[in-house]
């Protein structure tokens, strides 16, 4: 029986865990790939108080250390559903359910008397017919990642946010040539990344304009993208297309527990609370106005201070 377990481990996750662990209880986090959620695919974080010239990914190994260090556990898993329940004292609890990650099949239960979904985001798809299929064989979601397998060859970018800036100017160092596809005139990221963008001279916008179709058999050959103003088409001959639409929730699991707004994050304010008394919400899954590496620990530290009160009333 866990005092707090923590479904996720992304930035909000870990910081709720080493809250936790501070606050003198048995804390667990349940994760079902590597921790740090989506920050360790940043190569610099810039905007973190005290962290400069660190990547996203040493920040979240920092982070993991600290709470595994304090005395957090770390479970691989993936949360399938949750019950609340009454032990024989009378005292409610919760029942993880979960799945083994990649075979879909039963995992253990585990038990808590608080649990913090901390469940992040996952990419949003472009859309793209045979997109899934072409997944690995030149459709990527992290440049990153896989921008390495492309080093000299021409590539696409699709959005038009920081994570597709972030994209375009780490891919110019490799690739041969970056085109960055959005179906704006004017990108919604940080003009000091769309000057730098601008002063590359590997780098083409392609602007007001959506992919329409994926090129080639066994790998990608290109892009067919069109003009959303003069409806003309225009074929983009790269090897690989990252595409960088931002990200969705991953909340439906836990629906029946947690109320969900109308676009699939959990309904909570900032106390992190949800309807169900010792279930908390924290970083990006949770409805918010702002979604940054900052309010996302901020959230965590919340949650978990919360989560500790609650604990603590009930014994």
């Amino acid at each position: 029986m866990y005092d707090i377990l923590i479904i996720g481990a992304g930035p909000a996750g870990l910081t709720a865990a080493i809250y936790g662990v501070r606050g003198g209880l048995k804390v667990a986090f349940l994760e079902k790939m590597s921790y740090g959620g989506q920050i360790i695919n940043t190569p610099e974080v810039e905007n973190y108080p005290g962290a400069k010239d660190v990547s996203g990914f040493e920040l979240a190994d920092t982070m993991y250390n600290q709470a595994i260090n304090l005395g957090a556990e770390m479970i691989f898993g993936e949360a399938s559903g949750i019950e609340k329940s009454i032990d024989s004292e009378g005292k409610p609890f919760f029942k993880v359910k979960t799945i083994t990650p990649g075979l879909d099949t039963e995992g253990p239960t585990y038990e808590a008397k608080s649990v913090i979904l901390a469940t992040g985001l996952k990419q949003r798809p472009a859309g793209l017919d045979r997109e899934e299929q072409m997944t690995g064989a030149g459709i990527s979601y992290c440049a990153t990642c896989d921008g390495g397998f492309f080093r000299g060859k021409p590539v696409a970018i699709l959005g038009g946010g920081n994570t597709a800036l972030e994209d375009a100017e780490y891919m110019a160092q490799l690739a041969e040539k970056v085109y960055l596809v959005h179906r704006r005139d004017e990108f919604r990221g940080d003009e000091v990344l769309v000057n730098r963008l601008r002063n590359k001279e590997n780098v083409e916008f392609v602007l007001d304009s959506v992919p329409v179709e994926i090129q080639g058999e066994a790998a990608v050959s290109g892009l067919k993208v069109r003009n959303v103003k003069t409806e003309e088409t225009r074929e983009l001959l790269v090897n690989a297309v990252f595409v960088a639409y931002g990200h969705i929730p991953v909340n439906d699991a836990f629906k029946d527990i947690a109320a969900l707004d109308q676009t699939g994050f959990f309904d909570s304010g900032e106390d992190c609370k949800t309807e169900t008394p010792g279930l908390f919400v924290a970083g990006d899954c949770r409805a918010k106005t702002r979604r940054q590496l900052v309010t996302a620990t901020a959230d965590g530290a919340v949650a978990a201070m919360t989560a500790i009160e609650y604990v603590h009333n009930m014994s």
